[in-house]
């Protein structure tokens, strides 16, 4: 209790300063009732500790991975094809989400010193590339879905104009989902922390009901609709497949389930943690003890960053379990490094060898 006593104490000190002025009080923000202050120093020495680290892995991770990618597709691939198109604007996504990590791991090391414009601008890219990376990967699990279930139907409609289209709509629809965070993202000075980069300049009922729609628009179209689409999706590749000749059926229905696993695995925990937190903001905080919004923010922490690292490791998850980009992987390294040249041969023919094996796979993209 030490510390909401010294909380309190301070809010009662700086409410005395300020009683020497004229009496400017907003009655927006004037309640009637008991609100609890909950100290948040535990918790914001445990994300100055943990965040900054995991962020610019992240980033780092993004960048190579990402840009690896896109580089072999520069190199090897058309950018003509449909899967082609989707793959490079999950790459863009993914540059666009790991460009505002350095700019919130110092943030957390300190406090927020880029100004006003670089808050609102930084918030907006974060959110954009990670909702359109969202969008991306369930787009790439959809067209698979009609490459293998209705090849011969898709086969008219699967071209360069539908892929642009649904693109375009991705990023429409990711950057209406982010307007929130130009319009209530604003940089303040707290006494006890510095320069802060958070909601602010707008009545609490406002931004509190703005929280709670950002909450449950995250949960029901960013969680719940693209997962519904990858397991059906996926579950009906397993099913076509399970019905064909193929040789390499079972590695194909391996992938599957990876795919599957990891993908539920990652954001099932961080989406139910922000379910959690919908509902603690929509009981009202004299509702809730302040243990129970720590371990929510703790939670929200290492939840949080475990979606975050799929966000950026996703093309290469997605890419590189195929042999196409495997093969042309290993040429790239061939090139690269002559000394591996002749070992990474031999495993480039017995590839294509097996390849013509099994040209019919779902997964030789």
């Amino acid at each position: 209790m030490s510390d909401q006593e010294d909380q309190y104490d301070l809010f009662k000190m700086l409410l005395q300063e300020n009683s020497d002025y004229n009496d400017t009080t907003d009655p927006n923000y004037v309640v009637s009732k008991t609100v609890m202050l909950c100290p948040k120093t535990a918790v914001n020495e445990f994300g100055a500790r943990f965040i900054p680290v995991f962020y610019y892995v992240n980033f780092l991770l993004s960048y190579i991975g990402n840009g690896l990618v896109l580089f072999i597709i520069y190199k090897y691939e058309k950018l003509n094809t449909v899967t082609n198109i989707f793959l490079l604007n999950l790459v863009l996504s993914n540059f666009l989400f790991a460009f505002s990590l350095p700019f919130w791991a110092t943030y957390h090391l300190s406090e927020w010193v880029f100004g006003l414009a670089m808050c609102k601008l930084v918030s907006s890219a974060y959110l954009i590339g990670f909702y359109s990376s969202i969008l991306f990967l369930t787009l790439m699990t959809f067209d698979r879905y009609l490459a293998v279930v209705h090849a011969i139907s898709a086969a008219k409609r699967r071209k360069k104009m539908y892929a642009i289209i649904a693109s375009v709509g991705v990023w429409c629809l990711s950057v209406a989902a982010s307007v929130k965070e130009l319009v209530l993202q604003n940089v303040w000075k707290n006494e006890m922390s510095g320069l802060l980069c958070e909601q602010s300049g707008y009545p609490e009922e406002i931004m509190q009901r703005w929280n709670l729609f950002s909450y449950y628009l995250q949960f029901l179209v960013f969680f719940l609709l693209p997962l519904f689409m990858v397991m059906f999706c996926y579950i009906s590749i397993t099913i076509r497949i399970l019905s064909t000749r193929m040789r390499e059926k079972c590695r194909a229905i391996k992938l599957i389930f990876v795919i599957i696993f990891t993908f539920f695995g990652c954001w099932t925990p961080y989406n139910i943690v922000i379910l959690l937190k919908a509902m603690q903001v929509s009981s009202g905080s004299e509702e809730r003890s302040c243990s129970d919004s720590d371990r929510l923010d703790y939670a929200l922490y290492v939840t949080r960053n475990i979606a975050y690292l799929y966000c950026c490791i996703s093309p290469v998850f997605y890419t590189f379990v195929g042999k196409k980009f495997q093969s042309h992987f290993r040429r790239l390294i061939a090139k690269k490094i002559p000394c591996l040249k002749a070992h990474i041969s031999l495993s480039s023919q017995s590839s294509r060898s097996t390849s013509q094996k099994t040209a019919h796979s779902a997964y030789e993209y």
